[in-house]
């Protein structure tokens, strides 16, 4: 029988509180915290992608930073600058915002692509290079980042090599009628989110963390996320397939999805439901797949549903 672990429900049940009906996009946002990833969220303004960065933040007592992603943002604006000190004769290094253990780039696509890979270096490496200086981040590091639809005027498509390195691609939906009527009568008088207090510690969370990367993974496992992968290379309308870096990521997210329903290994189940999260964002279609209507979602469900699940020896340790 699967159980959740304590510290994860505490998490789900805080973020509840504010976050009416998206349970989902709270449990993956913790699935890709857990696995040591970063979240793309795309959706139109006002349903709450903010909010929720900021209540999953909160819930773990987490260093909070935000990045308001504007067309005049710098890179320095994001990594931080060096600034001269007339009193010291000396310059001073001041730490941008992503210096922070959970960071919201907010509206990533509003800025040019110049100031979008500045995130680039800290997503992968957990470090940025100021002046020529290498400079670590905290430690745990996560991007949250949120963006509108590219057919909104005034947004910038991300780079290839910057949505390859978002563990997940997810949307937030609207609300169901009734859900909307509760989120009427719950910021009727007081905004929830401003109550919310941390429920678990940032030890507890990295301890977590360091559990996820136990979760066994049979070979055979592994053999069927590579077989998946590598059929999103060779299907029909994809000009350029997911990479191996989104083997890899489909086994950590697997992994912490695997934890947080108190297992202690992966199943097949795990990788068909996250591959539609993990993979997508990291396919480039063929322009008259474009031209048909086919969606790189289309492409991933046609692969999962083609692709043999494997026969399982013994999951378990």
């Amino acid at each position: 029988m699967e159980t959740t672990p304590l510290q994860v429900k505490r998490i789900l049940d805080n973020i509840g509180n504010v976050m009416i009906g998206k349970e989902h996009v709270a449990e993956l946002s913790i699935v890709a915290l857990l696995a040591g990833g970063h979240v793309l969220l795309e959706d139109v303004p006002g349903v709450g992608k903010t909010l929720m960065v900021r209540s999953l933040a909160k819930s773990v007592g987490a260093n909070f930073k935000r990045i308001q992603f504007t067309p005049d943002l710098l890179p320095s604006d994001v990594t931080g600058s060096s600034i001269y000190n007339p009193k010291e004769l000396k310059f001073e290094f001041r730490p941008g915002p992503i210096m922070g253990n959970i960071v919201l780039a907010d509206e990533i696509n509003r800025t040019s692509p110049k100031t979008q890979a500045a995130l680039l270096e800290g997503m992968e490496e957990g470090s940025v290079t100021v002046d020529g200086n290498t400079l670590s981040l905290g430690s745990p590091f996560f991007v949250m980042a949120t963006q509108n639809p590219i057919e909104y005027e005034g947004t910038y498509p991300l780079p290839e090599a910057q949505l390859d390195r978002f563990l997940f691609k997810m949307n937030m939906g609207y609300p169901s009628p009734q859900e909307e009527v509760n989120i009427l009568h719950t910021t009727e008088k007081k905004q929830p989110i401003n109550e919310l207090q941390s429920v678990i510690t940032l030890e507890e969370l990295q301890e977590m963390q360091k559990r996820v990367k136990e979760v066994h993974v049979d070979v055979t496992v592994k053999e069927y996320i590579v077989d998946l992968v590598n059929r999103t290379r060779t299907h029909q309308s994809v000009y350029l397939g997911a990479s191996p870096r989104g083997s890899v990521a489909l086994m950590k997210a697997a992994q912490a999805y695997a934890f947080i329903h108190g297992r202690d290994f992966v199943l097949p189940d795990d990788i068909q439901y996250l591959a539609p999260y993990v993979l997508p964002h990291r396919i480039i279609l063929k322009s008259e797949a474009k031209f048909e209507g086919m969606t790189a979602e289309q492409v991933v469900k046609k692969v999962i549903d083609r692709t043999p699940i494997p026969v399982q020896r013994s999951m378990s340790r």
